[in-house]
């Protein structure tokens, strides 16, 4: 039997469920969730891998119209992936109605010859009537290889998905270890954690202005020491995620920590400090610093 290898490019709206995405299909979570838009900001790697095919699949940003340079690193980053993928699904949810979002989404996918199904998340919140309803919407436009109906969250047609999409993916060579399921840096997927938990805990003002940056790093024989900054850009930020007598961070660390120890099966132990970067979405510098590379958004 041929083996089949290939790339899988995730797009969408800001909390149409891509993430979610990702996790079921891998059976594991490598990237963060909330029910707060902009979620994910870097492209998080996936790799699927059974018998027969290894599929990476690469979560994008939430496409969106840039208010800030940080912003719009997050949009290139995602419509970059079009071009590089051997396949592309569009996550759409509910929302029967196209919005400026989805027709920004729906003229540049036009733009591209890769193969393209589109997903119908979060099916257990839509009445059978008004699926046929978007499934006709989109259907009619003639873009879609093929459409499907999804519930992320539980798993539901996940099999099926990954089914269809194996008819894409060319025939290749493994590109990544078998037992590998991402190629993210452990030091990225504990700032990830700790923004997520972030996110959790904070009012819907505050974390579009949230990021982490980790200072250090060591293990000392069973024992993982992190430190950690969370920055955000306003002084009055500072005391919404320290919370009344610090407990708001407590809860924020301790859900973390938690989260680590069972990612890395090592005891942890977390310090967080709160920094304050005005404007820091703003500022190139700190864009860098905190990993995200305007004008380089290399999949």
């Amino acid at each position: 039997m041929t083996y089949k290898s290939g790339f899988v490019g995730i797009i969408g709206r800001p909390n149409v469920g891509k993430s979610t995405f990702l996790n079921s299909v891998l059976g594991e979570k490598i990237a963060i969730t909330s029910n707060k838009p902009q979620t994910t900001r870097n492209t998080i790697r996936g790799v699927y891998t059974n018998e027969e095919e290894q599929v990476i699949f690469i979560d994008t940003p939430g496409i969106h119209k840039p208010k800030n340079k940080l912003g719009t690193y997050m949009t290139e980053m995602a419509l970059r992936t079009l071009d590089e993928v051997d396949v592309i699904l569009l996550i759409v949810d509910n929302r029967a109605d196209f919005g400026p979002g989805d027709s920004y989404i729906l003229e540049a996918l036009q733009k591209v010859k890769t193969p393209k199904i589109l997903i119908i998340n979060k099916i257990d919140l839509i009445h059978p009537d008004q699926y046929a309803t978007i499934y006709y919407n989109y259907e009619k436009l003639g873009l879609f290889d093929k459409i499907y109906g999804a519930e992320a969250t539980s798993g539901k047609n996940i099999d099926a998905i990954l089914k269809g999409i194996q008819e894409y993916i060319p025939e290749g060579p493994m590109l990544f270890p078998a037992d590998m399921i991402t190629d993210q840096q452990e030091r990225f997927l504990i700032s990830e954690i700790i923004r997520e938990k972030t996110l959790m805990y904070l009012e819907d003002e505050v974390p579009h202005g949230i990021a982490v940056g980790i200072l250090s790093i060591k293990e000392d024989k069973e024992l993982l020491s992190i430190q950690a900054e969370i920055y955000c850009e306003k002084k009055s930020h500072k005391g919404i995620i320290i919370g009344k007598e610090g407990r708001k961070l407590k809860g924020i660390g301790k859900s973390a920590r938690m989260e680590i120890e069972s990612l890395l099966g090592i005891k942890v132990f977390l310090e967080l400090w709160i920094k304050v970067k005005p404007n820091w979405r703003e500022n190139e510098l700190n864009l860098k610093d905190l990993g995200y590379k305007l004008g380089n958004t290399d999949i």
